[in-house]
């Protein structure tokens, strides 16, 4: 049976009135502000979203599902669309799905409060991040620990900074397997056994924490060679640069000018006390004589590389015979292992939340959508942010090539003249006489099958309608 929730902006969200812990009182209360509107630039006149209003200020928000989601052998998809519109600096958009426990009160979520599965985008400096994080339990123990999905290899960046609707999915198969999509493009995948950090089952052994490394315990891969002798020509005081005895000093060398002089215009000043300050004397400047000379001040050959320097003299290292590789612990049976071979089976989750920091605001969220069905997923996504990314690549496109609103136009309103105009000017014909049919009560063939195959499916519900669902079961929760 396909399974379906959809929220959007007009839902019944319930603010929280919590105030998080360990944190500055001015700060600690979630009162950041939600609003319902359209986007400031918006391509689609009507179609509102659920939009952060407020910078730097803890925002919580969530909505109850109208019945909890259980993993069994169905697939889970969520996704949903983020519109950074004013970019984003410092912040998150992630959603939360929250656990189904018997203390869940949507009036105080807060940070802490458990949930089953975390994900969306997140993003601080130059920071992308594309979270995925589930709450395993721990089968032994009953404790819970977050498992994190390896960070996507994609370039994020776009998402962040061109103020266009993206939409985020999470798949998650039965058979462990999930994917990561950004606009229906895969930008992550894996498995829940391999791809987590930490691993959802522990090793089957550990180090034990008792062993000790022995005292003679020889770590050492190389030694210096014992038998070793320094050779009697190696000169361990000669120096590592000499001077160059080949050098010349240029022609035109000022053996008797200074480098630099005293400032001949330099005056003491009035206030100068010997006592004091003692005598006082100008301030150094470069020699004006030297500035056309290759040098001034006695001449000295440059120093160049000995090449009978050798250092002090060391043995050379060989390898070294009782050499017994890296000391580590023996490994023991490990008594917290554990092997859960299903992690998909998580814990049920009965509402979606979100609860977020940011210091950048106006970050429109549209269209969560939860279901067991890929393809159903895929037609919302169709129906949804495809019409979205459709009105802004026109748009964008036109604004950029100005002679496309006449192609916009000419396709839409010429068709629906022409239309008028036939259906103006065309020609009436006469009704047809008896003679030309048979009438009769009696339904046709067609007709009558029809009705029978209506008859036999149910007839035509009014989630059919709304939905453009043939599915006859489904649990639609619609915020607009």
């Amino acid at each position: 049976t396909e399974l379906y929730y959809h929220l959007s902006a007009g839902f019944s969200w319930i603010l929280s009135n919590a105030k998080k812990d360990d944190t500055d009182e001015e700060i600690a209360k979630y009162d950041g502000k939600w609003a319902v509107e359209e986007m400031k630039d918006s391509k689609l006149p009507g179609d509102k979203g659920l939009v952060l209003k407020s910078r730097a200020k803890h925002h919580a928000i969530s909505a109850q599902m109208l019945r909890p989601f259980t993993f069994d052998t169905r697939p889970l998809i969520i996704q949903y669309e983020v519109n950074f519109q004013a970019g984003i600096d410092c912040g998150g958009a992630y959603v939360k799905l929250l656990t189904q426990t018997p203390e869940l009160n949507l009036d105080q979520f807060v940070d802490k409060t458990p949930y089953t599965i975390m994900f969306g985008p997140d993003k601080c400096g130059e920071d992308y991040k594309l979270h995925f994080i589930f709450r395993h339990k721990n089968p032994k123990t009953g404790e819970f620990e977050e498992k994190h999905a390896k960070k996507p290899e994609a370039d994020l960046r776009m998402y962040y900074t061109d103020k266009k609707t993206h939409l985020y999915t999470l798949v998650l198969n039965p058979d462990n397997s999930f994917e990561v999509l950004v606009d229906q493009t895969v930008v992550n995948s894996g498995n829940l056994l391999t791809d987590m950090t930490p691993p959802v089952n522990p090793p089957a052994e550990i180090e034990d924490p008792e062993d000790q490394k022995p005292e003679d315990w020889d770590e050492r891969p190389k030694i210096q060679d014992p038998e070793a002798v320094k050779p009697e020509d190696w000169d361990e005081d000669a120096p590592a640069q000499i001077p160059d005895e080949d050098a010349v000093k240029p022609d035109g060398w000022l053996d008797d000018e200074p480098e630099y002089i005293g400032d001949p215009d330099a005056v003491k000043p009035e206030d100068w006390d010997e006592d004091m300050d003692g005598e006082w004397e100008a301030p150094q400047i470069p020699n004006p004589a030297c500035e056309t000379a290759p040098g001034c001040g006695p001449w000295k050959r440059p120093m160049i590389d000995n090449p009978s320097y050798k250092g002090k003299w060391k043995p050379p290292m060989i390898d070294n015979p009782s050499y017994q590789g890296v000391w580590k612990p023996r490994k023991i049976p490990n008594p917290g292992y554990f092997e859960d071979l299903q992690p998909f089976k998580m814990t049920p989750f009965s509402a979606v939340g979100l609860e977020l920091w940011s210091m950048t605001s106006d970050i429109f969220f549209d269209n969560f959508f939860i279901t067991d069905d890929r393809n159903t997923a895929d037609r919302w996504a169709a129906d949804g942010w495809g019409l979205k990314k459709a009105a802004e690549g026109m748009l964008s496109a036109a604004e950029e090539r100005p002679w496309l609103w006449v192609v916009y136009i000419l396709t839409v309103v010429l068709p629906l003249v022409l239309i008028i105009v036939f259906c103006c000017t065309g020609k009436k014909t006469n009704a047809a006489s008896p003679a030309e049919y048979k009438k009769t009560d009696a339904p046709q063939p067609d007709v009558k099958e029809e009705e029978e195959e209506a008859e036999e499916k149910g007839g035509p519900g009014e989630h059919d309608q709304v939905s453009g669902s043939s599915s006859p079961n489904y649990c639609r929760s619609t915020l607009v």
